[in-house]
């Protein structure tokens, strides 16, 4: 298992991390720069385009993956053991090449609409777009994913429900990350996070149904850890590239699939399980819904940029950045566990789970208040 971690995490880190150095080169030869602003953190003009070194480091990795499974496998001598293949491929690996090319499919579809999100990012943040076409896109393709079978598992017997709220879910994670993407380091550490504790769930709470470790659904979430953990090298403070909308809305597209892409209950795992998503996520979510309850409150569009987020209310009480964001991890960290034990409590446990969380984001409450009444 260790090495299924280390080898998907290492490989993406290392395409995000050397795109990076080519990017920070090119993004200010062709305008895809940010420029410092009364509404923004940083003071110097900055290259933008992380998104894309993120987007090489998920997906140049899983199609050299593809490229080599299917290779071994198609080139295999005439065998039904699939222990013969025509490439030498670790122990650990070989069993998994057939359900691997199985998903593929399914993999390269998900990728092709991340990709698309990513390039409206792109185009917004070179060009600039209102959010009203940004948002009627979003919507369209979070319906094409919905529409080809990916839904939330909310046990919910009114099927056209069901696939509103996965829609919903999708956009509204696009659009978290992107909020929350207002801080160098930030929201891709967040996401990192919130991937790693994912990705750790599908490892240690086996499948309801077949009782195996989720590995396709941690592989896919391992990646995107390596990913951000490669771009982040370049984001960390003083930022010399930001991930821009291309990444955020990539990251956030990511997320919420790859949550969709799981099983959390069933069988005999109990329905409470289902949470374990929102307990990961519950700061990047809580965080958008208070900025668009003020934006709204004041009579502005819920996508005017403003400091209105709980990093600018920390920053506000005399913590400098860098302890605003790992104030944040911490955050995050902390209603994230909770989804590890989600598959091992009965209902009260996960009523103690989810008052833990709720605690949390009291603590974010109390803070964020003081902050504005300063």
């Amino acid at each position: 298992m260790i090495w299924v971690v280390v080898g998907t995490v290492a490989a993406s880190l290392l395409v995000s991390w050397s795109a990076g150095f080519v990017i920070r080169r090119a993004a200010p030869r062709i305008g895809l720069v940010d420029h410092p602003a009364a509404r923004k953190v940083h003071t110097r003009v900055t290259p933008l385009g992380g998104g894309i070194a993120i987007w090489l480091g998920v997906v140049l990795p899983l199609a050299g993956a593809h490229a080599v499974a299917a290779a071994a496998w198609f080139g295999r001598p005439s065998s039904t053991d699939p222990a013969r293949l025509a490439i030498p491929l670790p122990a650990f690996v070989a069993p998994h090449v057939t359900g691997f090319l199985e998903q593929a499919p399914q993999l390269w579809l998900l990728l092709a609409a991340g990709t698309l999100l990513m390039l409206l990012g792109l185009t917004d943040d070179l060009r600039g777009l209102d959010w009203r076409p940004r948002l009627a896109i979003e919507f369209l393709v979070a319906g094409l994913i919905v529409w080809q079978g990916w839904r939330l598992t909310i046990f919910l017997s009114i099927p056209w429900l069901t696939d509103l709220l996965s829609v919903l879910w999708i956009v509204g994670l696009v659009n978290s990350f992107n909020f929350l993407d207002n801080m160098d380091g930030l929201s891709g550490g967040v996401a990192a996070i919130a991937a790693a504790m994912l990705a750790t769930v599908m490892l240690l709470a086996p499948d309801p149904f077949t009782h195996q470790p989720q590995l396709f659904v941690a592989g896919f979430l391992l990646v995107l850890v390596g990913s951000l953990l490669g771009f982040l090298w370049h984001n960390r403070p003083p930022a010399r590239l930001f991930m821009g909308d291309a990444g955020s809305y990539f990251i956030g597209f990511m997320l919420a699939v790859a949550t969709m892409a799981a099983t959390f209950a069933g069988g005999d795992v109990p329905r409470h399980a289902i949470l374990a998503p929102l307990c990961v996520l519950a700061i990047p979510l809580y965080d958008t819904l208070t900025v668009v309850i003020i934006r709204l409150r004041e009579g502005r569009s819920p996508f005017a940029a403003d400091k209105n987020h709980f990093s600018h209310r920390l920053a506000q009480l005399g913590m400098t950045k860098s302890q605003a964001v790992l104030t944040i991890y911490l955050a995050t960290a902390t209603t994230g566990l909770g989804a590890l034990l989600l598959y091992q409590v009965d209902l009260a446990g996960a009523a103690v789970i989810l008052l833990l969380v709720a605690c949390v984001l009291l603590l974010v409450t109390i803070l964020e208040t003081a902050a504005r009444r300063r």
